[in-house]
């Protein structure tokens, strides 16, 4: 039998968006992100926060083995307005790290997750 994908690991889109859902509230309320860069506070304070949820599931079920269904820019248009630094990449992995913990995440598919969030810094970071 052919080892299962992450995605199905993760259990499929429900408890991923679950995951997601939790994700974005806390970044939308970390203070390290939000007073660090003034971009990010911006969109943070926009009403879309439901389509960034989506957009988030969406990418997440795409990266981890599930079906095709990211429907947005590649991953450099998607941030480049917003001049991340290495430090914001990293608080926003530890916030990723800590909400797949939350939801019950074991820690072989958090690592695995990481690895895959790890390997898009340079398409995300403003040096990049």
């Amino acid at each position: 039998m052919a080892e299962q994908s992450l995605y199905e690991r993760l259990g499929g889109a429900y408890p991923i968006a679950s995951a997601v859902d939790y994700l974005i509230d806390r970044l939308h309320t970390n203070q390290t992100l939000n007073q660090a860069n003034d971009k990010v506070a911006d969109f943070h304070a926009t009403p879309y926060k439901a389509g960034y949820k989506f957009m988030v599931t969406a990418w997440s079920i795409e990266v981890t083995g599930g079906p095709a269904c990211y429907p947005g820019r590649d991953m450099f248009e998607a941030h480049k307005h917003l001049g991340l630094t290495d430090y914001e990449f990293d608080v926003t992995a530890h916030e990723i790290r800590n909400s797949l913990y939350q939801v019950g995440v074991p820690r072989t598919e958090v690592d695995e997750f990481m690895d895959i969030v790890e390997s898009y810094r340079s398409k995300v970071i403003a040096a990049a």
